[in-house]
């Protein structure tokens, strides 16, 4: 596989992690406190991703209730995700199952969770949660959980390479046989590095870079386009969380941005004409506000919260959004010059300002009382609330949908395991928190399942070198042809990003995402014709386009086989249908929509990406397994192969 135009790089191990979020290093040490030895993990950039990057007012971790007296059990957590719709119960099951071990876990390796002076772990209610469940150590939970599973694994001695870009996942369409990747850090000529590996962990988040606007960090990319293209199964890919977030840094504005009770104001391109343009939809501002108000714990946009619910303010900037007007949040000034009235507010706005002690004048005030972290954290990115209005947008957040996979979160090719938010585990809706506990569960989950049932190396090499052979030819190959001219990959990435955010974020028009699925089609066919780059360094980004073009499509053709099946607006999307209704006659003609009926809440929706084309099934979904555990058969059980099976 020696070639004069590129170099190529060999390496042999048993067991493969891509990724350093917190599922992927969670996934390496528990490898290695398995026994494992024979692994590697590996990164496109340590630093990067949105476990390192991301968080909100008060980022969530989702775990069973471990305080006070209201009752919960494993089954009950189950049920809360189960009935999310569209998610496997016996999925549910080990999320529940396994969320005390995995945060007890964090907490042990010096996560600061609160605990009351009696050491009860002290909960919340999050968004989809009937319990108190929720806990959280401030805006960088899932930061602080990466720090400290990296430190763990540089403690265990995981073997690790950054810089590799993973551009080709070897696979027969049954089976996975390794990677193929791409040494960013070498741009005098490309280096590639090819990875035989009996098993792979794909921890590489959600496919991030299919939006533009986007609360994603610009890190963070993901490659699920790749995974398809390997034969992984996509599930529930129309399910995404939208919801407002200011747009540079790129960070949720939710919890007590929005219980501050800011100004919502809108400017020209320029930053001038400036307007409150709430108050042209609302009768009064006590009405406004509280909307406002409950969009913090409601922050995602949530379509069955449009008409009398506070998913109208993402409505209303969004609209702003498609105006050409910049969107931003005033915490300097009172909405409306202060004509309101704390006691106006809905009960539930009221009393939870009045126990917080924030019936004070201006957002900024109220801010500094609930929370004073959270004006800390713009304050180190440059942003000071005290004097500064923040941008914000409808963004792209959370993937529910991704990656088929089992209890063991293996996917349906053999020996390609998937953790973290590229695992598609969720459904249409999902508690608050829950994807952190989802990433630990996940991860967990491969490790052990790895380690007792797929921990040998597979001696026969001749279907690897063969597959592997034809790939590498493959990748090197098909951009032979477009070093030539002044590069426009970064023009091309940028244009599609846009594209995506324009016609299939949270408000989607039918004729319009056919319209762009047929140029990414178009882009996809004629790719080597049409990408150009001459600096090698440009290689990457090209690999980039190529995998986020993939995801695209298959996301695309996924909401309108939706459609097509008789789905309507739930979730975070609301689909344009000329035969529905318009909640409010001051809204646009596009906002005419139908609720789903829930004839599709225990369906699941299955891609598969073959040869350039997409083939779809729906199944019903796996029920939450409740067996009969007669404690001395489980043990016995158990004691024979761990019940891992």
């Amino acid at each position: 596989m020696d070639s004069k135009a590129y170099e190529v790089e060999r390496i042999s191990v048993s067991t493969c992690i891509v990724g350093t979020g917190a599922a992927g290093y969670n996934a390496a040490c528990r490898l290695k406190r398995l026994g494992q030895e024979d692994i590697l993990l590996v990164s496109e950039n340590r630093l990067g991703g949105t476990s390192r990057n991301t968080g909100s007012d008060k980022q969530t971790y989702y775990k069973l209730t471990l305080s006070g007296d209201c009752p919960d059990s494993v089954y009950e957590m189950a049920k809360t995700m189960f009935d999310g719709k569209a998610v496997d119960g016996d999925i549910a099951l080990c999320e529940a199952a396994l969320s005390s071990r995995c945060f007890l876990r964090l907490a042990e390796l010096g996560l600061p969770f609160p605990t009351n002076r009696y050491g009860e772990y002290v909960g919340y209610k999050t968004d989809h949660d009937p319990r108190t469940r929720a806990t959280s150590i401030g805006p960088y939970t899932s930061r602080e959980m990466t720090r400290a599973l990296e430190k763990e694994a540089g403690e265990l001695g995981v073997p690790f390479r950054d810089h590799l870009q993973v551009i080709r996942i070897i696979s027969d369409g049954e089976r996975c046989h390794g990677l193929i990747c791409l040494d960013t850090d070498r741009t005098e000529r490309p280096h590639y590095v090819v990875i035989k590996s009996e098993n792979v962990v794909y921890a590489t988040g959600g496919p991030a870079g299919m939006y533009s606007a986007s609360v994603y960090p610009q890190s963070q990319h993901g490659s699920s386009g790749i995974a398809f293209e390997a034969g992984v199964k996509g599930r529930n890919l129309t399910e995404w969380q939208f919801g407002l977030a200011s747009v540079n840094p790129r960070w949720n504005v939710s919890g007590t941005y929005m219980q501050a009770l800011p100004r919502f104001v809108s400017t020209d391109k320029d930053g001038k004409d400036e307007r409150e343009f709430l108050m042209d939809f609302f009768r009064s501002p006590e009405e406004m506000l509280s909307n406002v108000f409950l969009k913090g714990y409601q922050w995602p946009f949530d379509v069955r919260k449009v008409e009398g619910g506070s998913s109208v303010i993402d409505i209303l900037v969004y609209l702003e959004s498609c105006k050409g007007r910049r969107v931003f949040l005033d915490f300097t000034h009172d909405p409306v010059d202060g004509k309101f009235s704390f006691d106006g507010l809905n009960p539930e706005a009221y009393q939870y300002i009045s126990k917080a002690n924030a019936l004070v004048r201006t957002p900024i005030e109220r801010l500094r009382v609930m929370n004073q972290p959270a004006i800390d954290f713009y304050r180190d990115k440059g942003v000071d609330l005290e004097g500064q209005y923040l941008e914000i947008a409808l963004c792209a957040q959370h993937n529910n949908g991704g990656l088929d996979l089992d209890m063991w979160w293996q996917s349906n090719i053999r020996g390609f395991f998937v953790a973290g938010e590229v695992a598609g585990s969720h459904g249409v809706y999902r508690p608050g928190g829950s994807a952190l506990n989802a990433g630990q569960v996940g991860s967990t989950r491969c490790a052990q399942y790895i380690a007792g049932s797929r921990s040998k190396n597979d001696p026969d090499g001749a279907d690897f070198e063969s597959l592997a052979s034809g790939a590498l030819k493959e990748m090197t190959s098909v951009f032979s042809e477009t070093v030539s001219g002044s590069s426009n990959v970064v023009d091309l990435i940028r244009h599609f990003e846009e594209g995506m955010s324009k016609h299939c974020g949270a408000v989607r028009d039918p004729e319009a995402m056919k319209g762009f699925l047929s140029e990414v089609n178009e882009m996809i066919e004629g790719f080597t014709g049409k990408v150009r780059y001459s600096d090698p360094r440009d290689l990457k980004l090209v690999y980039r386009l190529r995998d986020m073009l993939i995801s695209q499509k298959c996301y695309i053709e996924s909401m309108i086989d939706y459609l097509i099946s008789g789905g309507k607006s739930r979730g975070s999307a609301l689909y344009h249908d000329k035969n529905g209704r318009r909640p409010y006659k001051e809204l646009p003609e596009a906002f005419t929509f139908s609720l789903d009926d829930g004839s599709k809440d225990s369906l699941i929706q299955e891609m598969s990406y073959k040869d350039g084309s997409c083939t779809f099934s729906w199944r019903k979904v796996r029920s939450i397994p409740q067996d009969d555990d007669f404690f001395e058969n489980v043990w016995r059980e158990f004691r024979k192969d761990g019940n891992i099976r």
